[in-house]
């Protein structure tokens, strides 16, 4: 299933408050979020947004959550858990945990697909070499 693509201004004191830098962030904050979910359909399903990790890695992380546009926009930023499903490759043994909170609508992040942000990732690792130049 392919990413949500809804996107949303972040309220100009939500900017300062919730994404403060902390000592290791190096980058400026998006006034901007991204809805994270698998396409979802109804005026009145949430979109949400990965803000920052909890504390440790099993703490709750700060998400953003919205729904509407425009003035009828109604909006959250809260702390909740990770959502608890696991996928085991039976052939590798490899474990991945669903990077969305609990209780997100369908499906799991593992089957959600973001196209656009697959070519971005491409592009960043082709262009990352010492030289600043595409890898040979």
């Amino acid at each position: 299933m392919l990413q949500c693509t809804a996107v949303t201004l972040l309220p100009p004191d939500a900017v300062l408050r919730l994404l403060a830098r902390g000592p290791d962030d190096t980058d400026d904050p998006e006034p901007y979020v991204l809805c994270e979910l698998g396409e979802h359909d109804g005026p009145h399903t949430e979109h949400a947004a990965f803000l920052r990790p909890g504390r440790t890695p099993d703490s709750a992380a700060r998400w953003f959550f919205w729904t509407g546009d425009g003035p009828e926009r109604v909006h959250r930023a809260d702390r909740a858990p990770w959502c608890p499903a696991l996928l085991r490759r039976l052939g590798t043994d490899v474990v991945r945990r669903c990077s969305f909170f609990d209780h997100h609508t369908p499906p799991h992040s593992w089957d959600v697909e973001d196209p656009l942000g697959d070519l971005i990732a491409e592009r960043l690792v082709r262009d990352d070499s010492p030289e600043g130049g595409p890898c040979s």
